[in-house]
């Protein structure tokens, strides 16, 4: 039986996260968007000056009788630079944050143990973790964007394993 839950996470330029995210079994959708900002319904053009508090984000929606939140953490963790702050790469600025956005006490804490694993192994994690808020999604261009351009790995993002 399928049972829905939604994790929210920011990582860097969306497009990448997303990317990634849509390639874990029992994910069912992932929808590129905006999220733990000031602004109501923000536009790209909003948050890409770095002003509106917001981070590019994803929902993913996934069935947890298939996929954990957990797993979908750790892939999360391994395709982008947890380590660094208010940037990914050359996307630099507030909205291109690490950040998990949790949606139940249980996600919390699975983000906090897991944040806890990656620092015990060494790693100086950035990772901001907060309660989620409005998740905006983005403008149509911006969903599914290297499915739409036919892109195989996106620039922004590279799997590095950390687990």
């Amino acid at each position: 039986m399928e049972t829905k839950e939604i994790a929210i996470l920011a990582g860097g330029c969306f497009w990448g996260v997303e990317h990634f995210m849509n390639k874990i079994e029992g994910v069912l959708s992932v929808e590129s968007g905006y999220i733990g900002g000031e602004l109501d319904a923000p536009s790209y053009n909003d948050v890409k000056g770095g002003t509106t508090g917001h981070a590019e984000a994803v929902r993913v929606i996934f069935d947890s009788s298939r996929v954990d939140f957990e797993t979908i953490l750790r892939q999360f963790f391994e395709i982008h630079d947890p380590e660094q702050t208010d940037r990914q790469g050359v996307d630099i600025g507030t909205q291109y944050r690490s950040e998990i956005f949790y949606t139940n006490d249980t996600q919390k804490e699975i983000s906090q143990k897991i944040i806890q694993l990656l620092r015990d192994r060494g790693y100086n994690i950035a990772t901001k973790l907060s309660k989620a808020t409005t998740f905006y999604v983005a403008e149509q261009y911006h969903q599914a964007y290297t499915t739409k351009h036919n892109i195989k790995e996106p620039e922004c993002h590279r799997y590095v394993k950390r687990f």
